[in-house]
């Protein structure tokens, strides 16, 4: 095939291929926020999340952040916004893992704790982006009532999104939102024996 008829085929391609990008993007007309749940085994959950966090700054929207589980050890983006973003609402449960702390009941109280700074977010309108890091393990370990925390982000304000992060999180979360992406492992650096890289890892 020589290279004009080439660039014909790549071209009608290209063309019933934005005709299908710009059709979707048409039927797309409800306006309000949208739930996302990231989800899965593989890195990357968190950095997404915070890169929604980064993207909604940009259009100088409000944000509230809150980590469960995270908080023993500083992270960049911790760093960061504590620094540079001070307009964000950003809360750490502050225990570490559980595999650390080996404290159920500590574990349930600092989660009690978080839940109280975190639900008053997804109840206020003026917030843009919610950003709940690693709430799924608060559902997985029984730490908090499911039923509060769905019916809670399911009835948040209409045109407030909010960001879910975490492995697993079960069926009742996943089917209140609106986007649910799973991240798979394919290979990792720290199973090779490579140690967790600052600004890459944390």
């Amino acid at each position: 095939m020589d290279k004009t008829s080439k660039d014909t085929r790549h071209k009608a391609a290209m063309q019933k291929q934005k005709a299908n990008v710009d059709a979707a993007i048409q039927a797309a007309d409800l306006e309000r926020g949208v739930a996302i749940l990231l989800t899965g085994d593989g890195k990357g959950k968190s950095s997404s999340a915070f890169g929604m966090v980064m993207r909604a700054l940009g259009y100088g929207q409000k944000v509230g952040v809150v980590q469960f589980i995270k908080g023993e050890q500083l992270s960049g983006e911790e760093i960061y916004l504590r620094e540079q973003c001070p307009q964000v609402a950003f809360y750490q449960m502050g225990t570490g893992f559980t595999w650390d702390t080996q404290d159920r009941s500590a574990d349930i109280a600092a989660a009690e704790r978080t839940w109280a700074v975190a639900k008053p977010m997804l109840q206020d309108a003026s917030l843009d982006l919610v950003v709940l890091d690693e709430l799924t393990y608060m559902l997985a370990f029984k730490y908090l009532p499911e039923e509060e925390i769905i019916s809670t982000i399911r009835d948040r304000p209409p045109a407030q999104s909010v960001v879910v992060t975490g492995r697993g999180g079960g069926k009742a979360l996943q089917d209140i939102m609106d986007t649910v992406s799973e991240v798979k492992e394919i290979k990792h650096a720290y199973r090779a024996g490579i140690k967790a890289r600052k600004g890459v890892d944390y």
